[in-house]
């Protein structure tokens, strides 16, 4: 399960069978979208409803099986389960009849290792609320009060929605610039945007998408045109423009043609001081040049698309690095959010996607196992610069001031 296209906000319930998961969505959203039964073990897989809270905005809540689930079938929902820790920006661990255990243990560990912020609920309290006790337990091993909640007669229900609206992390739901703090009013931004066999038909890639919707809302002005037709556009027009920002896999040639004195970059070095760990990517780039004969390199494309013959995770950067260092080195693919082939420690070095279809927190929850292990990380825009000796120019608009002297990491 990936957020995909879906940017809003996602809001997983986790919690034994029958603890009141899908009642609670049920009430959240004000109406009956998650089944609800008295049998433990109804919700089966995780199930996305998307919902307006009143009074916030647009959510999507999370269903999960029970993560006491048991038997065969039973461990692999509770896998499905933990799984969608990796797209969730807040967790509501739903408790009840006083019962606390490693069930809830697992998960606070893994709220912890992922950095996800959580509420607990007894979701119950209409039946059985908790415990002077029980309340002091919870607050000793996780550090946070119990919320009393009924789905039944809904009592403290404006009062959950407050406290969601406080946990849910303000950038899960406002959307920074991608380029605001570069450019001006009036600005003029150069998008080189090849059409090749890779290109979609009849449309442009996402990125160039986000670039241009991002250009207009700052009220500057955004010039789309291919590669070849740069230096006589530039030459007939006399236009300087502030910016010019290019597909990575034509950075040569746009290097070539955008004088010096105008800042360059690509779409997925944009996206990756966008949503990326820009200053790990900063760091770990470099490394390319220290790969050796019989290493191995992770490509990481976070989404699933059509693979042609010249695909750039599968054949040009691969391709690319192995003439730039000289070496022997292995490389893995992996798309969307599958399991990786063999433990991160086998890795030399990972690679990113620019991450145009998932999340900010998807890819930090990418990273993590590869930063915690101590792999080197970086992004495609990056690591091709890197290796078209273009690096330290293709990053400068983001190490360098931007027009509020402030540089966005």
């Amino acid at each position: 399960m990936t957020k995909g296209k879906d940017a809003k906000p996602h809001i997983g319930i986790y919690g034994r069978r029958n603890y009141g998961k899908s009642s609670l969505i049920n009430a959240l959203a004000g109406q009956d979208i998650a089944i609800v039964s008295q049998h433990a073990g109804t919700t089966t897989d995780p199930v996305k409803k998307s919902f307006e809270i009143t009074g916030f905005g647009p959510v999507v809540l999370v269903d999960t099986a029970g993560i006491d689930d048991s038997g065969e079938l039973g461990e692999k929902r509770v896998d499905r389960t933990l799984r969608t820790l990796d797209i969730i920006d807040l967790a509501l661990l739903l408790v009840s009849d006083n019962e606390w255990g490693l069930y809830e243990e697992n998960l606070l560990r893994q709220f912890s290792e992922k950095d996800i912020p959580f509420l607990v609920i007894n979701s119950k309290s209409d039946l059985s609320g908790p415990s002077e006790q029980f309340r002091e337990t919870v607050l000793q091993v996780s550090g946070k009060e119990i919320f009393e909640y009924s789905s039944l007669d809904r009592r403290n229900h404006e009062e959950l929605i407050s406290h969601i609206k406080g946990a849910i992390p303000e950038h899960s739901y406002k959307t920074p610039s991608l380029l605001g703090d570069l450019i001006r009013y009036g600005d003029i931004v150069l998008l080189i945007t090849p059409i090749d066999v890779e290109a979609p038909a009849g449309r442009l890639i996402l990125p160039q998408v986000q670039a241009i919707r991002d250009i207009l809302d700052n009220e500057a002005v955004a010039v789309v045109l291919k590669e070849r037709e740069v230096d006589a556009f530039l030459k007939k027009t006399g236009i300087r423009p502030a910016l010019a920002v290019t597909d990575s896999q034509v950075f040569r040639k746009a290097d070539a043609s955008v004088p010096p004195d105008i800042p360059l970059t690509s779409f997925s070095i944009m996206l990756a001081r966008f949503k990326g760990d820009f200053e790990r990517y900063l760091e770990g780039t470099p490394k390319i040049s220290e790969l050796k004969d019989g290493d191995r390199v992770l490509l990481l494309e976070s989404c699933t698309h059509h693979v042609s013959c010249d695909d750039i995770g599968r054949t040009k950067i691969p391709r690319w690095i192995s003439a730039f260092t000289g070496k022997k080195i292995e490389f893995d693919v992996v798309a969307g959010l599958d399991a990786l082939p063999r433990p991160v420690t086998d890795y030399s070095l990972l690679i990113q996607c620019g991450g145009c279809m998932i999340t900010r927190r998807q890819i930090h929850n990418r990273l993590q196992p590869a930063i915690r292990a101590g792999v080197p990380v970086t992004n495609y825009g990056m690591a091709i610069a890197w290796v078209q000796g273009i690096y330290d120019r293709a990053v400068a608009p983001f190490t360098g001031k931007g027009k509020n002297n402030s540089v966005y990491l």
